[in-house]
């Protein structure tokens, strides 16, 4: 049978765009389908906007120790208007890059909401296309609670919408978009207060990381809610309260309030029945390793499948689909070597198994090494800023098989040290690297 496209891609996020251009390279007939800005969420509502604003509140948290070092104080005013239409600006330059790149590539755009008709057609809008294989591609969206009142809070797609900066920010959830987002606005000058069903915020990371996260930002005036739940939203003239139930019993009163409880995959409006895609639990599409779904010629990867959601994540998904299904060079994504960060301040960062993912599997024969030190910078300031880093190893050769930082520039240096990981380096060989002096990371290559 004869099929208008080789390749057809649902939604043209990180995920969707990185299949896109790589089956196009291989001179396949591509086409895709996007109903809203191109980049999907990372580039339009999250990664890159969101990275933008921590840049903006570290003008404020340098301002801060400025004096330390001789600049005498000055007042200064922070402009979120003109702030946030200079990042909708870039965001539209990089949209508009998306768009050449398409062209450039000989990769059809198409605009509209795409369904399925069959396992091989698709409708977007009312135009029909058939396709050799299908690729889903269209992410996530906030999940959102259901609480009385929850009309009135506001997710992070909002977030960067906002026409003023609230004064008084409540954030529902303690995972790395609320952490991210409290920091950044605490910066910024914000009264934030985050709640959060855990003991401790950023459930996953190393516990000795999370906690002393959680301390800094606590010691920068963010206030945090621990073992509670968010119950009720309600209006009053001068703002909105939320109640809270769970360990702490109380009513916060807020001039706005982010709900960051996680992201529910975009799953439920593509008519999937027609072509007999299995899903999974949460709506979320069930996929192999090789990112196929129950039906032979359709493919699923990023935010909308059951595995990590993380954008680097999805496009390393996007790139293994592709090479194996026509490039005939079978690959598949380890999801134990992707890095991850949070950019708060200070910022964390992570790769491999934390102190007790390490215990649980390989028990005694786990070691770690770490340290706690004040960074060069802040020696001069009076300010009690911290680094953490710390190393897990495993056996008698002392295989490092996690790495874990918080402060200034993990995110670059577990990235470097990520490779390295991945290509089995053991404590002697940190040991026995040269390390460039003063800086923060050779920290990792003098651990006792």
């Amino acid at each position: 049978m004869t099929y208008d496209y080789d390749l057809f891609i649902m939604g043209a996020g990180s995920a969707g765009a990185a299949a896109a251009s790589k089956a196009a390279s291989l001179g396949l007939r591509v086409a895709v389908a996007e109903q809203e800005a191109l980049g999907g969420t990372c580039l339009n509502r999250g990664c890159i906007p969101k990275k933008l604003i921590v840049y903006a509140a570290d003008f404020a948290l340098h301002n801060k120790i400025a004096p330390d070092y001789g600049w005498s104080k000055s007042s200064s005013h922070f402009n979120w208007t003109q702030f946030i239409r200079s990042v909708h600006k870039q965001i539209d330059r990089i949209n508009t890059s998306y768009k050449e790149r398409f062209e450039k590539n000989g990769i059809t755009l198409l605009r509209g909401h795409a369904t399925f008709i069959d396992a091989h057609t698709i409708k977007v809008d009312e135009h029909k296309v058939s396709a050799d294989k299908i690729l889903i591609a269209v992410g996530a969206r906030p999940f959102i609670p259901d609480i009385p009142g929850i009309e009135y809070a506001i997710t992070s797609r909002e977030m960067f919408h906002l026409p003023y900066l609230p004064k008084r920010l409540a954030i529902i959830g303690g995972g790395y978009i609320g952490v991210e987002f409290a920091s950044m606005m605490n910066a910024l000058g914000c009264r934030v207060t985050v709640i959060d069903t855990s003991e401790t915020i950023l459930e996953g990371f190393d516990d000795d990381i999370r906690k002393s996260l959680q301390e800094s930002l606590s010691k920068r005036g963010v206030k945090f809610i621990n073992n509670s739940t968010a119950t009720e939203i309600k209006h009053y003239e001068e703002g909105l309260l939320l109640t809270v139930s769970g360990k702490y019993k109380k009513t916060i009163a807020a001039d706005s309030i982010l709900v960051a409880t996680g992201r529910a995959p975009n799953t439920e409006k593509l008519d999937l029945d027609n072509a007999q895609v299995e899903m999974g639990e949460k709506n979320a599409i069930k996929v192999d390793e090789y990112s196929r779904t129950n039906q032979e010629n359709i493919f699923a990867v990023g935010d909308c499948t059951n595995r990590l959601q993380l954008t680097p994540a999805a496009k390393s998904e996007a790139v293994a689909f592709v090479n194996t299904i026509f490039a005939n060079h079978t690959e598949t994504v380890n999801y134990n070597e992707i890095p991850s960060a949070v950019f708060a301040r200070p910022e964390i960062a992570s790769m491999g198994m934390t102190e007790n993912q390490a215990r649980s599997k390989f028990g005694d024969s786990v070691k770690c090494y770490s340290n706690k030190f004040q960074p060069l910078m802040h020696q001069l300031a009076s300010t009690e800023e911290q680094v953490i880093i710390k190393v897990v190893v495993e056996g008698e050769s002392e295989r490092v098989i996690g790495i874990h930082m918080l402060g200034e520039h993990a995110a670059d240096i577990i990235q470097c040290l990520g490779v390295a990981i991945r290509k089995g380096i053991t404590k002697q060989d940190l040991d026995e690297a040269i390390a460039i002096h003063p800086t923060t990371a050779e920290e990792f290559l003098t651990l006792d």
